[in-house]
């Protein structure tokens, strides 16, 4: 194969270093890595570069960041095929493309010869050694234009709803001699999407079925209609390139055991899923489903998710003491015919429901997400009833709660009685997760897709939990308005 890859990967070996848990270390690139770097600079029988577009698909903790920001850097440094480089690392949103850029700059700042050559700014690097720049840029930051850029690495593909950024980048690098734009991604779940189009193009390409030599794909992942199963660990090695290497097989399992299945088998897999992130495997919360009952004066937990107009809200309860069962002690949901015109959660009857439950049951707290519903809570709060905040806006708390939850769900820690409203509630819960963490969501804002059981059963489990270790928790943080 006649490619430009050596050349790379020398410049990475002989300059850059390794950030993260491996700061500091030589760049070794390794096998799988020379693999996909010689195919990415293939070149033609006039010495050119073959590709112009190139597909990475890897999984998440393959290393993904770091490759892009070594070639972002060898282009910015020591591509001669254009005068003047700019290279761009892009991404959905500037949180994610300042991975990239931050990758960039401490390459860069880690070596002497490189940093001597090079000035580091807040969003860009100019290299003075042959006028090229590296700049960051997103795709919440509006439409770039005029750029022209020699090299693009796109990053995290499959959060990307419009090709508008993706255009904009590859076309303005027309005036280029050799562009390149490396788009670098786990799978999605919507074929449909700029990453799922691109995605079956390469396909195609690979295939033979369209001729293209100006585009190459690698993907690591099941292949089309591939049958396997995403619970085998001999199939987490075979789709995880760095699982020989580098990758940290603790935190695989643990993530295989707290993570829906769908998200991992999209992150942890680079599998495309039918649906986006759907929380629960199908039928599992049925299954849990049991003949006991809450039993008048048992220890529980009370958790209240509420909304004011316009959804839902609901009054779960949590034994304490396990195995744990939940049920639904209140629910008023809007009515979805037309006369839910002008409707209205009844707060007064809410309010009633529950000092009923603190008569009915031992009930060590009311655990609630308190907006929209402050006064009621400051007055159960005045009045002596146990209130503590939860407030579901809180992504640390709510991803902690997700967790918890899905864990004695899968695990079979858990019932319930049945109630058709709180299974209904639980299979509309979509998991989203970001950088900040994962929770429990509604597949849409404005969706009549209710989840609020389920969001309330989260804080009334979580909170039992707490209980349960802690026997009674040590000055709980009562609700304070």
């Amino acid at each position: 194969m006649n490619t430009q890859g050596g050349k790379v990967i020398r410049f990475m070996e002989e300059f850059l270093t390794l950030g993260g848990s491996f700061y500091g270390q030589p760049f070794e690139v390794l096998p799988f890595q020379s693999d996909v770097i010689n195919d990415i600079y293939r070149l033609d029988d006039e010495g050119k570069r073959l590709h112009r577009t190139y597909l990475l698909g890897l999984p998440r903790k393959n290393a993904k960041t770091t490759l892009a920001a070594a070639l972002g850097v060898f282009h910015l440094i020591a591509d001669d095929a254009d005068a003047a480089p700019v290279a761009i690392a892009a991404a959905g949103d500037r949180q994610q493309a300042r991975l990239v850029f931050d990758e960039v700059r401490r390459m860069i700042q880690a070596n002497e010869d490189l940093s001597s050559v090079c000035q580091v700014y807040r969003n860009e690097v100019r290299c003075h050694r042959n006028g090229g720049t590296f700049r960051v840029v997103s795709a919440d930051a509006g439409l770039q234009q005029g750029l022209n850029p020699s090299f693009v690495v796109i990053d995290e593909y499959h959060v990307h709803k419009t090709t508008e950024l993706f255009d904009a980048l590859t076309l303005g690098s027309a005036t280029r001699s050799q562009p390149l734009a490396i788009v670098i991604s786990t799978a999605g779940y919507d074929l449909e999407s700029p990453l799922g189009r691109l995605w079956r193009y390469g396909t195609k390409v690979k295939s033979g079925e369209v001729e293209d030599p100006s585009f190459g794909m690698t993907w690591w992942g099941p292949a089309d209609n591939e049958e396997y199963d995403p619970h085998d660990p001999e199939v987490w090695a075979r789709f995880n390139p760095a699982w020989h290497h580098f990758m940290n097989r603790d935190e695989f399992e643990s993530a295989h055991r707290r993570t829906a299945e769908a998200p991992f088998t999209r992150y942890r897999l680079n599998g495309w899923t039918k649906v986006e992130n759907s929380w629960l495997p199908a039928g599992v919360f049925e299954a849990l489903a049991s003949d006991r009952r809450l039993e008048p004066g048992e220890r529980v937990v009370l958790g209240f998710d509420g909304a004011f107009q316009g959804d839902s809200t609901a009054l779960v309860a949590c034994s304490v003491d396990e195995p744990r069962h939940l049920e639904i002690v209140g629910l008023w949901e809007k009515p979805d015919d037309q006369s839910a015109m002008g409707w209205r959660t009844p707060v007064h009857e809410v309010y009633a429901e529950i000092v009923e439950a603190f008569d009915r049951y031992n009930v060590v707290e009311l655990a609630a997400d308190p907006w929209r519903f402050e006064q009621s809570l400051a007055s159960l709060a005045d009045e002596g009833y146990p209130v503590v905040e939860f407030p579901t806006g809180s992504v640390q708390r709510m991803t902690q709660a997700t967790i918890a939850m899905y864990e004695a769900i899968v695990e079979g820690r858990l019932s319930h009685n049945g109630d058709p409203a709180l299974v209904r509630h639980f299979s509309n819960a979509i998991l989203r997760e970001d950088a900040r963490g994962s929770r429990i969501t509604k597949n849409h804002k404005g969706s009549t897709r209710k989840i609020d059981a389920a969001v309330a059963s989260l804080i009334a489990h979580h909170r039992a939990m707490v209980w349960r270790e802690e026997e009674a928790p040590a000055e709980p943080q009562l609700l304070v308005l």
